[in-house]
C-alpha cells in the first residue's frame, strides 16, 4: 500500500505552517507538499518541507501541484472582514474561485478535502448553542465568500470525494516554525500589545459582544485529525460533505476579555492598563452577547480536545 500524499494550501500562513508541522510530527512517512502564492505568508520551509510557490486561482498550475494527491487541506484564503472589504475582487477570485478549483480537482481526482468556513457566515446568530445546522446569514463580504466556498465544496463533494468542512471560531495563540514565532494580528495581541505599551486597552462599544475562541494549535489539530480520518474514508469510496463546529466553551466579551489582560498584565509585570470603550467603527460585525458552540460532533467524530486556555495563553505572553 502506498503511502498518504497529503497537500496543505496556504501553508505559508498562521494555521497552514502548523498544519504542516504537526503532519511531519505525527506522520513521517507520508508524502506532503506545501502550497502558498506568499501573498502573506513568509515562511518558505516547514520542517524540511520547501513550500512550494502556487496561486490556487490559477487551475492548471494547482492541478499540477495536486496530481497524485490524496488528501487536500485547504487553508488558503484571504480572511479577515477588513481584508476582505478593501480587496473584494481579491477576496471572491481567492475565496470563491481558488475554492472552487480545490474543490473541482479533488472531485476530478477523488481526493479527499478539509476546508475552514468561518462562523462569519452565521451573521448575528438568534439561537445557541451555535451548530452548522444554522441558516447562513453573513453581514459581511468575507462570510458571504466563505458560505459561497462551502457550499461549492458541498456540492462538488456529493457523489465524488470525501470532505470534512470546520465551522471555525475566533482564532487566538501562537505556534513556533525553527525557532521562529508565527502569530495573527488578534484581538488578544493587540491588548496584550497595548498593555506591554503602556497604552490604555480600547474596546469597541458597546464591549457586551462576545466572541468564541480556539487556539491555532488545537484547530490545527482538528485538522490534521481530519486528514487522518479522510485518508481512510477515501480508501472506502466513501462521498460527500460533513460538517463540524470547532470551538471550546470560552466565549467571554471584549470586556471581558480586556479586563482579564488588564489584570494579568498587573500581576505578571507589575502594569496598570486601563480600558477605556471608544466608538465602534465596524458596521458589519456580529455583536451578539452569547456565543456557546456545540461542539459534540468534532469531539465525538475526530476524538478532538481543545487543550489550549485564553487565561495560559495571555499569561504565556506576559511573562515572555
Amino acid at each position: 500500500m502506498s503511502r498518504p500524499s497529503v497537500a496543505v494550501t496556504g501553508a505559508a500562513g498562521f494555521i497552514g505552517s502548523r498544519v504542516l508541522a504537526q503532519l511531519r510530527r505525527d506522520h513521517p512517512d507520508w508524502e506532503l507538499t506545501g502550497l502558498d502564492n506568499f501573498y502573506r505568508g513568509e515562511i518558505r520551509e516547514v520542517a524540511g518541507i520547501s513550500i512550494d510557490h502556487v496561486d490556487i486561482r490559477h487551475r492548471d498550475q494547482l492541478a499540477d501541484a495536486l496530481a497524485g494527491v490524496d488528501v487536500v487541506v485547504h487553508l488558503a484564503a484571504l480572511s479577515g472582514v477588513e481584508s476582505c472589504a478593501d480587496r473584494p475582487d481579491l477576496a471572491y477570485e481567492t475565496n470563491v474561485v481558488g475554492t472552487t478549483n480545490v474543490a473541482y480537482l479533488c472531485k476530478r481526482a477523488g481526493a479527499a478535502l478539509v476546508f475552514p468556513f468561518s462562523a462569519a457566515v452565521l451573521g448575528d446568530p438568534t439561537e445557541f448553542p451555535i451548530t452548522t445546522e444554522m441558516d447562513r446569514e453573513p453581514l459581511n463580504w468575507y462570510g458571504e465568500t466563505k458560505v459561497l466556498g462551502e457550499q461549492a465544496i458541498e456540492t462538488l463533494a456529493a457523489g465524488s470525494f470525501p470532505a470534512h468542512q470546520f465551522l471555525v471560531a475566533n482564532l487566538y495563540g501562537h505556534h513556533r516554525i525553527d525557532g521562529r514565532r508565527v502569530s495573527k494580528d488578534v484581538v488578544i495581541d493587540f491588548f496584550v500589545d497595548r498593555a506591554l505599551a503602556g497604552e490604555p486597552l480600547t474596546v469597541y462599544e458597546p464591549g457586551t459582544q462576545a466572541r468564541n475562541f480556539v487556539h491555532v494549535k488545537d484547530v490545527a489539530n482538528a485538522f490534521c485529525l481530519s486528514a487522518e480520518r479522510l485518508v481512510d474514508a477515501r480508501d472506502r469510496g466513501e462521498t460527500g460533505s460533513r460538517a463540524f463546529e470547532l470551538a471550546t466553551e470560552e466565549a467571554p466579551s471584549v470586556t471581558e476579555m480586556a479586563e482579564l489582560v488588564a489584570r494579568i498584565a498587573r500581576e505578571e509585570r507589575g502594569l496598570e492598563p486601563t480600558v477605556e470603550f471608544v466608538a465602534n467603527p465596524r458596521e458589519a460585525e456580529t455583536l451578539v452577547e452569547e456565543f456557546t458552540v456545540d461542539t459534540t460532533a468534532v469531539r465525538e467524530t475526530l476524538s478532538w480536545e481543545p487543550h489550549h486556555t485564553v487565561e495560559a495563553t495571555i499569561r504565556e505572553q506576559l511573562a515572555e
